[in-house]
This record gives C-alpha cells, sequence and structure tokens, in this order.
C-alpha cells in the first residue's frame, strides 16, 4: 500500500469515498461544480494498486492566536471503506500528514471530529466550543434608535472581512479567510448579509442571516463595538411582523447577551466544537507571544507526543522578560533516571489547550493532565495569557 495525493483523474474515486461514508448525495450540477474546484493535492489517500482505500484532506489555512497569524494545518474528509477499517489506515494517513504539516511550516493543526475520544488518541484536543440561543421574538433586544445606518445584501468582500478581522483578532483559533474562502464557503447564495454602516461610512458590523418558516436564522454576528451590535439587533427585531423566533448558532462562548435581554429565560445550548493540536512544538513556542511578567522563566518540561516523536523529550522551556519563548533539548543520554525529572509533565494534548487559552494550568494540573509541583505548575500559569477560544468556520 502507498500513501499519496491524489491526482486530477481520481476525482471521481474520492468523491464516491466522500459520498458513501458522510452519507451525502451530490446532485449532478453539484457534482461538476465541485469537480471544476478539486485541488487534488491537498487530498492524500491510500492506495493499493490503483484503489483508493481511504484519504484526508490537508487544508493550508492561517489562524489568529493572540492576535498574530499562525499557519495551520486543517484536517478534513477523513474517510475509509467499511471493509477497509480497522487495519490503520487513518493511524497512517494522520501520522503522515503531521509530517507534511511540520514540513511545510503549519506547527498547528484542527480538525473538527466525528469522536473526540477517537482523535485524543492521534494528539489532537478539544481547544473551542459555541453557544447557540433559541430566541422568541418577544424576548429580543429592545428596539434602540443608533446613529449609523444597515445595508442589506452587501456582498463587498473587503468590507465584510475588515469587520470581520478586527473581531476575529479578539479570539484565539479564528480562521484567517482571503477572498476565495469568502466567496466560495461563506457567501453562500441561501444567506443575506446585512452591514452596520457609522455616518462617516466606516463598516462595523455584519450578520449573516437568512428567513425560513418564520423562523430567523443567523449563523453569524459579528460586530467592533456595542453600538454595532445594537444597530443589527435593531434590524432583526424589525422582522417582528415576519418572524416568531431567531435561531443564532456559532456565538462565542463567553457571550454575555442573556444578561442583558429583559427575560434572559431562553433556549440556550453549548456545543463543544473543533480539536486543535500543536503540531511541531519548537516552532510553535518560537512565535507564541508569552505574557511580560517583567523576568525570565525557565523551566523544564517532560513532554509526550507518541504521533509527532519530534515532540518527544526533556525541553527547557526558556521566556525572556520580553515574551520570547524558546524550547531546546535537553541532552538525557548521560544522566540517570534520577536526574532525568523535569519540573513539569505533560502531553501534547495539555500543551495545544494550554497555549490556546482553553484551559489553564491549574486546572490541567488537578485533573492528572500536567504532573508537577504547584511552585512549576503555578509558573507555567503566569506566562500564558488568557483569551477565549472561539471558531466561525467548519472544513
Amino acid at each position: 500500500m502507498k500513501i499519496r495525493q491524489l491526482q486530477r483523474e481520481e476525482f471521481e474515486a474520492a468523491i464516491e469515498l466522500s459520498q458513501y461514508a458522510f452519507q451525502f448525495t451530490m446532485p449532478p450540477e453539484d457534482l461538476e461544480k465541485a469537480k471544476k474546484k478539486f485541488k487534488p493535492e491537498q487530498t492524500w489517500g491510500i492506495f493499493e494498486g490503483h484503489e483508493l482505500n481511504a484519504k484526508l484532506t490537508l487544508l493550508p489555512l492561517q489562524v489568529y492566536i493572540h492576535g498574530q497569524v499562525f499557519d495551520m494545518g486543517g484536517i478534513a474528509g477523513v474517510a475509509t471503506w467499511p471493509e477497509k477499517r480497522r487495519g490503520g489506515m487513518v493511524s497512517r494517513l494522520l501520522t503522515h500528514a503531521l509530517e507534511e504539516m511540520k514540513t511545510a511550516g503549519q506547527s498547528l493543526s484542527f480538525l473538527h471530529p466525528f469522536s473526540f475520544a477517537f482523535y485524543r488518541k492521534f494528539g489532537w484536543e478539544t481547544y473551542t466550543e459555541y453557544k447557540k440561543y433559541v430566541i422568541p421574538i418577544d424576548k429580543f433586544p429592545a428596539k434602540l434608535k443608533t446613529e449609523g445606518i444597515v445595508k442589506r445584501d452587501i456582498k463587498n468582500i473587503s468590507e465584510l472581512d475588515q469587520v470581520y478581522q478586527s473581531y476575529a483578532s479578539r479570539y484565539n483559533g479564528m480562521l484567517v479567510r482571503d477572498k476565495e474562502w469568502w466567496q466560495e464557503r461563506i457567501l453562500n447564495e441561501n444567506y443575506r448579509t446585512v452591514v452596520y454602516y457609522t455616518d462617516a461610512g466606516d463598516p462595523q458590523g455584519y450578520a449573516l442571516y437568512k428567513i425560513e418558516d418564520k423562523q430567523l436564522n443567523c449563523d453569524e454576528l459579528v460586530y467592533e463595538n456595542e453600538t454595532a451590535r445594537r444597530a443589527l439587533w435593531t434590524y432583526f427585531a424589525n422582522h417582528d411582523s415576519m418572524i416568531t423566533q431567531g435561531k443564532f448558532i456559532y456565538v462565542p462562548a463567553d457571550d454575555n447577551l442573556p444578561f442583558l435581554l429583559d427575560d434572559p429565560r431562553i433556549q440556550q445550548e453549548t456545543v463543544p466544537y473543533f480539536m486543535g493540536r500543536i503540531v511541531d512544538a519548537v516552532a510553535f513556542v518560537e512565535r507564541y507571544p508569552f505574557e511580560q511578567i517583567g523576568e525570565e522563566t525557565s523551566l523544564t518540561l517532560h513532554l509526550t507526543d507518541r504521533y509527532a516523536p519530534w515532540n518527544e523529550g526533556v525541553w527547557r522551556l526558556t521566556i525572556t522578560t520580553e515574551g520570547q519563548g524558546h524550547l531546546a533539548r535537553v541532552d538525557t543520554s548521560n544522566l540517570s533516571d534520577n536526574a532525568l525529572a523535569a519540573d513539569l509533565k505533560l502531553g501534547i494534548q495539555a500543551l495545544t489547550t494550554l497555549m490556546l487559552g482553553y484551559q489553564q494550568a491549574d486546572n490541567l494540573s488537578n485533573w492528572g493532565r500536567i504532573e508537577g509541583s504547584s511552585k512549576s505548575v503555578a509558573a507555567l500559569k503566569r506566562v500564558i495569557p488568557i483569551k477565549q477560544t472561539f471558531l466561525l468556520d467548519f472544513f
């Protein structure tokens, strides 16, 4: 068996496997569009001769982490024919993908799991969740007159992206969207847009929504400030003769809307969403903006990572007074077992969820995900900046 990238003429084999594995049927017209957009170099497969047995897609993406842009490998479309399952093919594909991402300089990887437990075995860990609201129209925020105007059906990508970038950089794990991503994945013909502009014509908020069966379905409500938020909610409330309720999904986990409502007893749900994984710990730490605490921090970490062995081992983590981090491998070849003891022991999953901001060091220590003294755990916690994780996209 051989792992290789697909070729253009293997589109049909790939889509046939996807349709079977994910239980959908693509109409002929959509099939033709998908064929034209097919990027074979992004799909890796395991072949037995010319037969495709399993595949995954590896997307070259970028994300915001503490306001900085990191290269990220997005894993999608993982599928195996049922008669070929339980043979370790996905394990081989994921291991190969990690090697490819490391070579490409993608120090981070995200995926949407069919099973959290399955992908945890390979080093991915939960990094974000979102809230979902269902709000009756009579419980919408009150209509308020604001400065500026709102305009419907604006498809100007540069204006939408200007607002999105300002919003996305406030969170850890949001995608950097390019023009193609907006065109192919966001501005769906079934959805409408509304944009809030200041009196000076500056876009500061937008929403992506549709109305079906007297329900307003909003997938994105993005705003730079409270004025923009209020203006967009007033726009939604003005649909009171058309809808009975609104469904709002992909809401940040720290959203405070219920507190702001006259009656906060609305239907709310928290949904675990994407998983993340540090691919290359050395490269990730070098770019990561640690907290500047006025003194240098130095800790030894015993890091475990079965599927990315370049991350395995004992490392010295040094963080300068300016927040610049560095990982240097500790040579343990001449040390006794007693001397191998590091300040902290943790797996790649704990390191990932810690540095992305989804969990904090003391919690991970209490749960047994980090081993070490309370002093070392506290030292690590001090240098990890706190920021909410979020993701609006899907792949």
